[in-house]
């Protein structure tokens, strides 16, 4: 029996025209959703089948073309590089303040008492920027720098963190910057990439999904470049087959790739296959000149530092991302210590030491080259790891992982010059002040390429999913 607070009678006692208005109010609401879901996709840029990768325009104009990404794969450590803690020195060996709460290591090792840097930190430029012994040539170059003191992430250990950083979520499975970069804009040169990634040592944590297309067209995941010659393996035809041969047969395969395509619009894969093997065959008379040194000066092999153990496998990296920028790459991703060797869990002196020396010299002289070769105004060079390393030590002298503060560095096109935005707190732990996620770092650098991230979508499972997810916001501070 119905409850005699509730009578049946009285679903009917509103009028009829009550009824249609409430009724109305309602599929007026699932018209407006159909309405905005619409607008949203037709931000989505059009993709030529037949040519993925042609240029598209960007939802407004841009002050970066291209992007050149140094990752310090492991973790750099801010607090002995460029955010200098001379508090800690109070605090040698003793345990953080119970201000702090208490704080998690991940590895859970050593008696976590606070550790100072041994490093000795400067002021450099007329901008004043703080940058420590361990980066002496970088020190040259702070006027055109803007360092980012307060990132945070959410991961804890490398793989989650390599894959934030470049992805946007701890979770493998979704779309890297660079895809999403090249999803929204094409590229500007036909005969190459318009992602390519190089490694200097081993395979970063987590392999290629770091940049890897996840649910975007297979057509704008990166292309991976070796250090070594040839840079692409089996790019070059086996002996004896003619241009004209090899024209040919490439020909007949993308004539019956797309016959079969013809009846299946929505399986991406063929026209990237397609598209690869167009771009196969034009790679292999460009690509080789595109990463060969040969014709380098003398001068520019030495600023890059080529004539230093050190740094010349990285340094030459450097050189070839900057090749690749003068020919139209939109995005080239350096992976500096690939297979975490910034790690630093045991002996952050000996670590950080050869690891800086290998990437400090590299870094500079792309600045430097790229600045006098008028590309730094067009270009966005950006500096970090997946997170940064505590004040604490484990063990006796080496750092643990710190997502909760560390620092970041762009350079070039569309940042302020000179500046150092936000803090940690005394002891580098946390951001404390204009707090940067790594979701925003992510929006920073689509707004220098001319690309909204709330509107850079992909219609995937009926939602509309972006690189930033359901955050994000624009580090307007920084913005020239």
């Amino acid at each position: 029996m119905p409850h005699p607070a509730n009578p049946p009678h009285v679903l009917w006692t509103s009028s009829r025209r009550e009824f249609f208005l409430r009724a109305g109010l309602g599929f007026g609401s699932l018209a407006l959703s159909g309405l905005l879901a619409e607008a949203a996709r037709a931000d989505q840029p059009e993709i030529d089948p037949l040519n993925p990768l042609s240029p598209r325009s960007p939802h407004f104009a841009p002050k970066a073309k291209s992007v050149v990404f140094l990752f310090m794969e492991g973790g750099p450590s801010h607090i002995d590089i460029c955010d200098p803690k001379p508090a800690l020195k109070d605090w040698d060996g003793k345990p953080l303040p119970p201000s702090f709460g208490k704080v998690f290591t991940p590895m859970g090792v050593g008696g976590n008492g606070l550790l100072p840097s041994k490093r000795t930190f400067q002021r450099h430029g007329e901008s004043g920027m703080w940058m420590s012994d361990w980066y002496p040539h970088t020190s040259e170059v702070v006027d055109d720098l803007c360092l980012i003191r307060s990132c945070w992430a959410d991961g804890l250990n490398h793989v989650g963190s390599v894959c934030q950083m470049n992805t946007g979520s701890i979770l493998a499975g979704r779309p890297s910057l660079g895809s999403w970069v090249t999803y929204g804009l094409g590229t500007e040169n036909q005969d190459l990439p318009a992602f390519v990634v190089m490694n200097d040592a081993g395979e970063p944590v987590g392999g290629p999904r770091n940049w890897g297309n996840a649910w975007l067209p297979a057509t704008f995941q990166g292309t991976s470049f070796r250090k070594d010659d040839p840079p692409i393996l089996h790019l070059k035809p086996p002996g004896g087959v003619s241009d004209e041969r090899q024209r040919g047969k490439l020909g007949i395969i993308g004539d019956l790739d797309r016959i079969h395509a013809a009846s299946r619009s929505d399986d991406s894969r063929l026209a990237a296959r397609v598209a690869a093997y167009e771009l196969a065959y034009r790679m292999q008379s460009h690509a080789p000149e595109a990463v060969d040194l040969s014709g380098e000066t003398e001068e520019t092999k030495r600023l890059y530092g080529l004539d230093d153990d050190r740094c010349k496998d990285f340094g030459a990296m450097c050189l070839r991302a900057r090749r690749l920028v003068e020919r139209g790459v939109r995005f080239i991703q350096l992976y500096c210590g690939s297979g975490s060797q910034w790690d630093a869990h045991r002996d952050i002196e000996g670590n950080h030491t050869k690891m800086c020396a290998r990437s400090d010299k590299p870094f500079a002289a792309l600045v430097k080259d790229l600045k006098r070769r008028g590309l730094l105004d067009s270009t966005l060079v950006i500096w970090g790891g997946e997170f940064g390393r505590t004040p604490m030590t484990e063990g006796t002298d080496g750092r643990d992982h710190n997502p909760y503060g560390f620092s970041m560095i762009f350079a070039g096109a569309g940042m302020k010059r000179g500046q150092t935005f936000g803090a940690t707190d005394e002891f580098g732990l946390h951001a404390v002040e204009n707090r940067v996620h790594v979701h925003d770092l992510h929006a920073t650098v689509l707004h220098a390429l001319g690309l909204d991230h709330k509107n850079l979508t992909f219609l995937r499972d009926g939602r509309d999913e972006r690189l930033t997810i359901n955050a994000g916001r624009i580090i307007k501070e920084i913005l020239a």
